[in-house]
Parts: structure tokens; C-alpha cells; sequence
């Protein structure tokens, strides 16, 4: 019988883990649990006849793909997939996917839960301000973005839209204003939420030129990969405009210096939330229990990242 591992050093929910199982059995594998780990090496020998893996942002570098001899296939049960080596998968001839769409309101909602605890000034009982009214730039318009531009809209805010290569089009249908241009957009949003995965094009893409033009009072949001930042633009601009706020659910490698000189300007979650809800770890684990199978059994291949 063949073996599909759960390799979760942050575990699924109890209520997912069940589900995912229940699938997994019902398509004749058998079902191997590795939670809450502490060592790598937990894992290299975890993996070593698993024909399958699920994991969440656990790290799956070539040392990992090399051990496990057996593996087919990987699937990051979420969006992102810069935690798994395509490069390495493809050399040893092992999928790999991801699980688009299953987490995006998930993470659209906590953009929101962390604007309204910015702009309500931490319930601490002082006068805040509104959501109503402000310009809410969405980068890029994936699945995550589209949740972030519908919420946003119900906020009663003003939403524009940005993604390379897009048509026009593809926004306006939603009732949404379209930038092809983020310099003209950074400039004219009071909100800007990043939602765009990690690429080479991408890496520390928001920088000093962009962090700059944005308005009096902005907010940037970033529910996406820390590597999208120049840190030593933010920490430079933050110096230089104590009316601009950074919200992350990644907290970058100069967190310490951020909360030590811009408290009233930063705010991290305790770790990254975006797809904590019972709802998201349900919906991530069964879609990746799905496409293991199918893989499996019959090389169904649609969300395949790797070549």
C-alpha cells in the first residue's frame, strides 16, 4: 500500500487532518503523520518510502526530495510554493503543486482584521478612523487579491486593481479600477495590500521609489512573502514619514529594529495567520489530498508548479 505523508511542524486542524485522511484511505493509501516536529532529521527519515507529501510551509529542500526515494509527488497545501525546491522535484522527476484559491478569503479576511485594528487604534479607546472612503490598491489580482478587492468593496472603499500583463478588462468586469503602472498606483492609494507570490522579479520590488510616493497616512499590507520588501527602504522611508504604516503577516529579518524605532508605525503577527481558520485548513487539505490521489492514480497534473 502505498504511503502519503503529513509533514506539519505546523499541524493541520484536528477537524482537517481527519478529513484529509478520510480521503487519502478511501483511495487505498495509507496515511503517515509527522507533526509538530522539532529536527530535519525527523523528517529525512519520515519521508523515505512515502510515495506522497502534504505539507503546509514546511521546508522541502533537495536534501529531503533525495531521501525520499519513493516520492511522486508534493503538494504545499496552499498558494505559495517558494518553500519546496521545483528545481531539485524536477531532477529527481517528482511533482510538484499547489492548492490554488483554498485559503484566499482566509488570508483576504485577516488583511481586514489587521486594518481595523490599525485604524481603530488597537480598541484602545482613542478616536480612530474609517475604512469608508479610502482607495484600496490590490497587487496582484490572483485569487487572494480578488477576496481582498470584494471585502474591500464592501467596506464601501474605492478598489483599483494591479497585475502585469492583465487586461483592462479582467478588473473593470468586477467593477474595479485598473493600474498597469505601480508607481502611478503607490502614489495614489491609501491602502496597498500585497498579495503576490515570490519570484525572481519580485524580490525586494517594493523599495524606496515606491515606498515614498504613497500618500499622507498610508497603510501598506503585506500578506504575502517578506522578500518582497527592501527592508532598508522601509526602515529609511518609516524614518523619514511618521504619517506611513507597515502591517505584515511575515515579519521581516529587521523586526527588532522596527519595533524598536517605529512602534506606532509596525505591526506583525505573532506568526504568519493568513491561513489560520478551521475553514482554510480543511479546504488546503482535502484539495491536496484530491490531487494526490489523482496524480497518483491516474497523472492528473493541473496544479503542477514544477516542469
Amino acid at each position: 500500500m502505498a504511503k502519503v505523508l503529513i509533514a506539519t511542524e505546523k499541524p493541520f486542524a484536528p477537524v482537517a487532518v481527519a478529513q484529509i485522511s478520510e480521503i487519502l484511505e478511501a483511495n487505498g493509501f495509507e496515511v503517515v503523520k509527522l507533526e509538530k516536529y522539532t529536527e530535519k532529521s525527523q523528517l529525512l527519515e519520515a519521508v523515505k518510502d512515502v510515495e506522497g507529501i502534504i505539507v503546509r510551509s514546511d521546508i522541502i529542500d533537495a536534501e529531503v526530495i533525495e531521501a525520499a526515494k519513493n516520492l511522486k509527488i508534493v503538494v504545499r497545501a496552499g498558494a505559495g510554493y517558494d518553500n519546496v525546491d521545483c528545481e531539485a522535484a524536477t531532477k529527481h522527476n517528482v511533482c510538484v503543486m499547489n492548492t490554488p484559491g483554498q485559503n484566499s478569503n482566509a488570508v483576504a479576511e485577516l488583511v481586514f482584521a489587521m486594518l481595523l485594528f490599525h485604524v481603530r487604534t488597537g480598541f484602545n479607546g482613542k478616536t480612530g478612523s474609517e475604512l469608508m472612503g479610502k482607495k484600496l490598491g490590490v497587487m496582484s489580482y490572483g485569487n487572494i487579491g480578488q477576496n481582498v478587492a470584494r471585502i474591500g468593496q464592501g467596506f464601501g472603499m474605492e478598489v483599483y486593481g494591479f497585475q502585469r500583463l492583465t487586461p483592462a478588462n479582467y478588473f473593470v468586469k468586477d467593477g474595479f479600477k485598473f493600474f498597469n503602472d505601480r508607481e502611478l498606483m503607490f502614489g495614489l492609494c491609501d491602502v496597498m495590500v500585497l498579495a503576490m507570490p515570490a519570484a525572481a522579479n519580485t524580490k525586494k520590488m517594493i523599495d524606496y521609489n515606491l515606498l515614498s510616493r504613497m500618500p499622507k497616512g498610508a497603510i501598506l499590507v503585506n500578506i504575502a512573502r517578506k522578500d518582497l520588501i527592501n527592508e532598508a527602504d522601509l526602515l529609511r522611508v518609516l524614518g523619514e514619514r511618521s504619517d506611513l504604516t507597515y502591517l505584515t503577516d511575515v515579519k521581516p529579518d529587521c523586526e527588532a529594529e522596527l519595533v524598536e524605532k517605529f512602534p506606532n508605525q509596525y505591526f506583525a503577527t505573532a506568526k504568519k495567520m493568513g491561513a489560520q481558520t478551521a475553514e482554510a485548513n480543511t479546504n488546503a487539505g482535502m484539495a491536496a489530498a484530491k490531487q494526490i490521489a489523482a496524480f497518483i492514480q491516474t497523472g492528473e497534473a493541473k496544479f503542477k508548479v514544477n516542469k
